[in-house]
């Protein structure tokens, strides 16, 4: 039986917070080793003589951790889907990458010779099976429920994709779940991977087994996944987005410059009146104009996520608040985006800085990281005592300084605009991480607000601030960064219990 599984990683934005929405400004985004996960196999192991002349097809989305199972139809004519259980269970992100993947495979395969396959495996139906590891979603609740200290340790011992937690009306019954997540970005990871894993059990695409790094990756089946990820993505959320978090969904950790709005908004438009197909044909002709470039933390750092548990923020309503401030404010406005970005560049350059000296005098580099890993980082001059190792601390002392000011930026703008960005509980939580030995960066990632904070640490020094953040009520996340894209894995990764990885076989 043929299966598929494919899975592609969740993000952070460490720098480019609303920034990112408008062009040129780049943002720097880490893939994370949190992992969404879309398994793909036939509903039908064998069709019925007759089955050429079906016009529809079954669909089945199964969501293991919601304990939810949504039914369709889909029509051959024009690959669009009627849900046929209960619409509140209908998850409108994978609909629309199952929509639009499809009408990418019949455009893309019309003439080509795969095209018995693809119609013979629409014909078999599509049992869609979505999994998100632990770390996409707060279960904090249940960690304290068992009496468990807020540590990572406790969250470990959690059970691979463990039940998301619901709501209870008053008679006790089941209503729409409640999803409280960490801001990841599940829904771009999720859609992601379910584009992926249809793509290659369509034939269209070859993408690598998560098992073979070294295997190349042609970029036109990475573009190709991208190209109907973002569509899928922006029109299940009724906006074009930035697409940072789709983009680092496909091709892992990178600096990031958005593509320009029109690429999309135009078949936003026109998903209304024309078919997917129709509407895919139409942005897989269109300028993606999108810039991405490798980055990733230089050697010897470690990103670590902590949930403070004080309430999630929306971030399209500050993202709304911000644009209202510019409006209203433009100079102002204008001048507090340029110090930002200013400050987002300089950090970029002290990390890539950091990148090469350790590529060039690893020895060097790696004595003073660990060196400083047991210092505050008043006393890292203390370890310049020659050039070399000078230029390494220098480095070190310039990122701290750059998120000092992109910290004083994004607060200055939360002010004028009225949301809180970072607000003074994080804020005395980031200061406090900040004096902690050892730590190179704290921040808000993304759009801020109380979903999560981060820093990133040198050498051994991680424990030291899970520690800190335990006896703040914070909760460490397992998260680390993991700069690879979108893959294919070797099997269903409930075998192997673990919330966390990427994959297309035959089992």
């Amino acid at each position: 039986m043929a299966v598929v599984v494919a899975s592609a990683p969740g993000k952070v934005l460490l720098t480019g917070g609303y920034l990112i929405l408008e062009r040129p400004n780049a943002g720097i985004v880490l893939s994370t080793n949190a992992r969404f996960y879309a398994i793909i196999k036939p509903i039908h192991q064998d069709l019925k003589s007759d089955s050429s002349l079906w016009s529809w097809t079954d669909v089945k989305l199964t969501s293991p951790q919601l304990s939810r199972q949504t039914e369709y139809k889909m029509s051959l004519k024009n690959s669009t889907l009627q849900c046929i259980s209960p619409r509140d269970l209908a998850n409108p992100f994978v609909e629309q990458a199952v929509q639009y993947a499809i009408a990418a495979a019949h455009t893309i395969l019309v003439e080509s010779s795969q095209k018995d396959l693809l119609h013979k495996r629409i014909l078999q139906g599509l049992d869609i099976t979505i999994l998100g590891s632990n770390d996409f979603y707060s279960y904090r609740n249940q960690v304290e429920a068992r009496g468990l200290p807020l540590t990572p340790e406790a969250l470990a011992s959690l059970p691979p994709f463990s039940p998301i937690t619901f709501n209870s009306d008053a008679n006790g019954a089941n209503c729409k779940p409640e999803v409280a997540k960490t801001g990841l970005g599940s829904s771009a990871a999720m859609t992601t991977a379910v584009v992926a894993a249809l793509l290659q059990y369509l034939g269209v695409v070859k993408l690598p087994l998560s098992s073979n790094t070294l295997l190349r990756v042609e970029s036109e089946d990475l573009d190709l996944v991208h190209m109907v990820a973002q569509s899928a993505h922006c029109i299940a959320q009724g906006k074009v987005g930035s697409g940072f978090d789709v983009s680092s969904a496909v091709y892992g950790s990178q600096r990031y410059v958005r593509f320009s709005p029109g690429v999309l908004s135009s078949a936003q438009v026109a998903a209304n009146c024309l078919s997917s197909q129709e509407v895919i044909t139409d942005v897989l002709k269109g300028k993606w104009d999108h810039e991405k470039a490798k980055f990733s933390l230089p050697p010897l750092m470690t990103l670590v996520l902590g949930e403070p548990g004080s309430g999630g923020s929306s971030t399209p309503s500050m993202v709304g608040a911000v644009k209202k401030w510019q409006a209203s404010e433009p100079q102002k406005s204008q001048e507090t985006w340029k110090k930002l970005s200013d400050a987002n560049s300089f950090l970029e350059r002290q990390l890539n800085a950091l990148s090469m000296l350790a590529e060039e005098q690893w020895e060097t580099y790696k004595y003073v990281l660990n060196s400083c890993s047991n210092l505050h980082s008043e006393k890292w001059k203390e370890h310049a005592s020659d050039g070399r190792k000078e230029a390494v601390v220098k480095a070190l002392l310039g990122a701290r300084d750059s998120i000092v000011n992109i910290r004083c930026h994004m607060r200055k703008m939360g002010d004028e605009a009225g949301v809180p960005i970072e607000p003074e509980s994080q804020t005395k939580l980031l200061d406090a991480t900040m004096n902690i030995e050892g730590v190179l960066l704290a921040g808000v990632p993304g759009a801020g607000g109380f979903d999560a904070i981060f820093a990133v640490t040198l050498g051994e020094s991680t424990n030291k601030v899970t520690n800190m953040w335990s006896s703040r009520g914070v909760m460490s996340l397992l998260v680390r960064e993991d700069p690879r894209g979108v893959s294919i894995e070797n099997e269903d990764p409930r075998i192997r219990g673990i919330s966390s990885g990427i994959s297309s076989v035959h089992i």
